[in-house]
């Protein structure tokens, strides 16, 4: 496994999505159940995965109870991250943390992040609170997610200290969102870009096409709209047959292409301890400049 800084802390490149766990929409109970969650969470450790993200709003709550269960006497082994979703008034942003520890049970989390922007809340207030919640000791570092660039400097100068992440869709499919915000993170030490859906949920590994559409939470994301499934069979193709000179799956050199800048960590979901293990073997794929070239003008769209 590869790391890079995250402000003070030391993350895996790849990190493991828990927006599955306890969540129906995906298949909870049906393709994932407690047991099977455990088991992908202390492999993830085992295989080197520090990097644990989550969410207020994933299964209403429940990720974020499974994924303390989880992390049961292993507490030092992860950086914990989650979430709290607008509305981001100040009292409201102190209560969900107070919340969320409690179902992590833990004292602290790593990084606290907005999940989106909130319009209607200055984003001083918002940070006021954040920066209060980091002197309490309850929160060690601040993250974004959803947030352009323009927000993201503005919510840095609103804490007087670092927004160390930015959490946003990136992957080969929808460059433009992660691409706008990397030369920020190349300019300012310890940031980094996190892509989540890194592998647009699922259509970059050639399980899903336009006549086999996924038929849960994922239908209601705009990943899978008409032209992304145009696109993505060429795409797909081009993957596999880059991933044939490595040994490597579609969805691996996808990771891999992300993975190629070092200011971002990937975060993707898994549903199966076999699917985590692929995840992680794509961190030490590296890509040929050759076939970073080819993948490069393939997707650019």
């Amino acid at each position: 496994m590869k790391y890079v800084m995250m402000g003070s802390q030391r993350v895996s490149v790849i990190g493991l999505g828990t927006w599955q766990f306890g969540e129906p929409g995906w298949g909870w109970g049906r393709e994932l159940d407690y047991e099977g969650a455990l088991r992908i969470v202390h492999r993830a450790l085992e295989l080197g995965i520090n990097l644990f993200d989550t969410a207020a709003v994933y299964g209403n709550g429940r990720s974020e109870e499974i994924l303390g269960e989880a992390l049961k006497g292993r507490r030092r082994e992860a950086v914990i991250a989650t979430k709290v979703a607008p509305p981001l008034r100040p009292d409201r942003v102190k209560w969900a943390m107070e919340r969320s520890l409690r179902r992590l049970n833990v004292d602290s989390v790593d990084l606290f992040q907005l999940h989106a922007p909130d319009t209607r809340v200055p984003i001083a207030q918002t940070m006021e609170a954040m920066g209060e919640l980091v002197e309490s000791g309850q929160v060690l570092q601040v993250g974004v997610s959803n947030f352009g660039l323009t927000q993201w400097r503005r919510a840095e100068a609103a804490l007087s200290r670092p927004v160390v992440s930015n959490q946003v869709e990136y992957h080969l499919l929808q460059r433009r969102f992660g691409e706008g915000l990397l030369p920020y993170a190349h300019q300012q030490e310890g940031r980094i870009v996190m892509a989540w859906s890194p592998l647009a949920q699922g259509l970059l590994s050639g399980k899903y096409g336009r006549d086999n559409v996924p038929q849960d939470l994922r239908a209601s994301f705009g990943i899978f709209d008409w032209d992304n499934l145009r696109r993505a069979p060429a795409v797909v193709d081009l993957l596999r047959e880059v991933g044939q000179r490595y040994g490597a799956t579609p969805a691996q050199v996808a990771l891999a292409w992300l993975l190629k800048d070092p200011q971002v960590v990937a975060i993707p979901g898994a549903r199966n301890v076999a699917q985590l293990e692929a995840n992680v073997a794509a961190a030490d794929l590296k890509l040929s400049p050759e076939d970073i070239q080819r993948i490069e003008q393939a997707t650019r769209f």
